[in-house]
């Protein structure tokens, strides 16, 4: 069973998530040689990210809705969306998304699809995130500046590429951007939930860790 199949297209409690520590991992190869300087290698193309959402228990309902959502994703077999406290929009967290937030590319005149990303950093430096969960309702697109109408274009989940209808295609040189809230798939990266009341009313999960997934 692919990732994909495995894919439960719910989101973990935002109250919750919403309490979470967590952020991207990087993994380098970094070797030292006999003349001071080093060699450095990136083992990892993508960033992956790891979080921990047991800081954003802070109630029984929490704990109950937390242990409700393991028990139907299977602990840890099915993947599912997770609302980045710290990442969650094609802007910065305190503004709102504009379709313009966005650089997908440039039209040729016949490209129908366009990779949905975020870039973070500027010009040969910056890093180009691929946006597989963008939260229904909230994808705009534009080409050449004109915002399209929702009947324009649609979302391939499968592949992440924003897909234009054939009235829609963006004539050559023109360009085209995106604005979005997005969700990031994950799973539990436990097999046990371990819970505790530490009062009345009052529940406690010392640890929930989760992972990014690929899809």
């Amino acid at each position: 069973m692919s990732e994909f199949a495995s894919f439960h297209d719910v989101r973990f409690p935002v109250a919750v998530s919403f309490g979470a520590t967590g952020g991207p991992e990087r993994r380098n190869e970094i070797v030292g040689l006999t003349s001071g300087r080093e060699k450095r290698n990136a083992r990892f193309s993508e960033s992956r990210h790891h979080y921990d959402a047991g800081t954003g228990v802070r109630s029984l309902g929490d704990l109950h809705d937390v242990l409700a959502f393991f028990e139907a994703r299977r602990g840890s077999l099915h993947a599912f969306r997770f609302r980045d406290p710290f990442d969650m929009k094609s802007c910065r967290p305190d503004a709102a998304p504009s379709a313009h937030d966005q650089i997908l590319g440039a039209g040729d005149g016949a490209k129908d699809r366009f990779k949905l990303i975020k870039r973070y950093g500027t010009w040969s430096d910056a890093y180009l995130r691929p946006i597989l969960l963008p939260v229904p309702g909230t994808l705009k697109v534009t080409v050449d500046g004109a915002v399209l109408a929702s009947a324009d274009f649609s979302f391939d989940g499968k592949t992440g590429e924003v897909v234009f209808s054939p009235a829609a295609i963006p004539p050559a040189g023109v360009e085209v951007t995106a604005g979005y809230e997005f969700d990031v798939p994950v799973r539990f990266d436990t097999e046990r939930m371990s819970l505790s009341l530490t009062a009345f009313k009052a529940g406690q999960i010392p640890s929930i860790p989760l992972v990014e997934v690929q899809l």
